[in-house]
């Protein structure tokens, strides 16, 4: 049986064969044993290559329900790949975001790829930290953006044993805040995605993932508000 993180590597490589084609295999080996070891990090619970991988088979599943072609498919793997690379659970907020963009720009210079491409990166890793996107790349980039928005918020319509667990993943990765300020804290964040009147950009996600994320929510946040 092939181990999770042969199979995330075994991704990576075809992948970079498409993006960067002249940096050859052992640049393209380097960059994906350095993209598993960070999502490998210790202080993760919920951002590891579990999350990278039910973000890649999200991505899959829009793109064969048609909503991403297979260019704008890659764009919005890359952006995976790179959007939790520096995760640090005590980071100030935004931080992790912006210097998982930097890493995400720098390396992919490094291996050659396309300036737009970087570019369109850059700001689809951005977009994670609010799930907002104003970038100017936005137009060009629509689906993979979108796209990346929806993957990264699957986990809200998972099934909810794995929508528990994941609850308990974020709470083990801030375990250094006390109960109420915690509970707080994440009433803040998850409270304005319960009420925004469209959780999901894309027609698939909106279409099938809509109903369990908003069960999963309204679950949450009553418990929140309840202590």
């Amino acid at each position: 049986m092939t181990h999770p993180s042969e199979a995330l590597l075994d991704r990576w490589l075809a992948d970079a064969a498409l993006l960067a084609p002249t940096a050859g295999r052992d640049l393209w080996l380097a960059e994906g044993s350095l993209l598993l070891r960070g999502w490998s990090e210790p202080q993760r619970r919920y951002h590891t290559t579990e999350h990278l991988a039910e973000v890649l088979e999200a991505l899959d599943e829009l793109q064969a329900a048609g909503s991403l072609d297979a260019d704008e498919a890659l764009l919005a793997r890359t952006i995976g790949w790179y959007h939790d690379l520096a995760y640090d659970p005590l980071a100030a907020s935004g931080s992790n975001e912006h210097r998982s963009a930097t890493l995400a720009r720098d390396h992919l210079h490094r291996l050659g790829v396309e300036d737009h491409v970087v570019e369109a990166v850059e700001a689809g890793v951005l977009m994670t930290l609010d799930h907002e996107t104003t970038s100017t790349a936005e137009d060009r980039h629509r689906a993979s953006l979108d796209a990346v928005h929806d993957a990264d918020l699957w986990i809200l319509s998972a099934p909810e044993q794995r929508y528990a667990r994941y609850r308990e993943q974020v709470r083990e990765e801030y375990a250094h805040v006390p109960d109420e300020a915690f509970r707080a804290g994440r009433l803040a964040v998850m409270a304005p995605f319960a009420e925004r009147e469209r959780l999901y950009r894309t027609e698939h996600a909106h279409t099938r993932w809509t109903a369990t994320a908003r069960a999963n929510l309204s679950r949450e946040i009553e418990q929140l508000r309840a202590g």
